[in-house]
């Protein structure tokens, strides 16, 4: 899949390792890169599934973003980047044919 960041400062934050070690530590920084790494491998954002990571939609305010869990209670936080939004006919999201992600943020949304 191709992997996009909303700011280029998020880009070259979760693409230079010293940047990222800087801000998460070396646990939440091995698992940003392992989860980065898997969704560049995937073709299809339905290929991740059944990975580690528990990757989820989230709803509410937050609708149509995804969620890829780090270590707790963090979670990297992305949406759909093909356009148009790959749909089904009930109007939810089509995971078959998403083949693009922005990068939204890292971030506890729980607090």
């Amino acid at each position: 899949m191709d992997v996009l960041f909303v700011t280029d400062k998020l880009t070259k934050e979760l693409n230079t390792q010293k940047l990222l070690f800087r801000r998460h530590g070396d646990q939440r920084t091995k698992i940003i890169g392992r989860r980065l790494q898997a969704l560049r491998a995937a073709n299809t954002l339905e290929d991740l599934r059944n990975m580690p990571g528990r990757l989820h939609e989230l709803t509410g305010d937050r609708a149509e973003t995804f969620a890829l869990d780090l270590d707790q209670p963090y979670r990297l936080i992305f949406e759909t980047a093909n356009n148009p939004i790959p749909r089904k006919e009930d109007g939810g999201l089509e995971w078959r044919s998403i083949t693009a992600v922005r990068i939204l943020e890292v971030e506890n949304y729980h607090d």
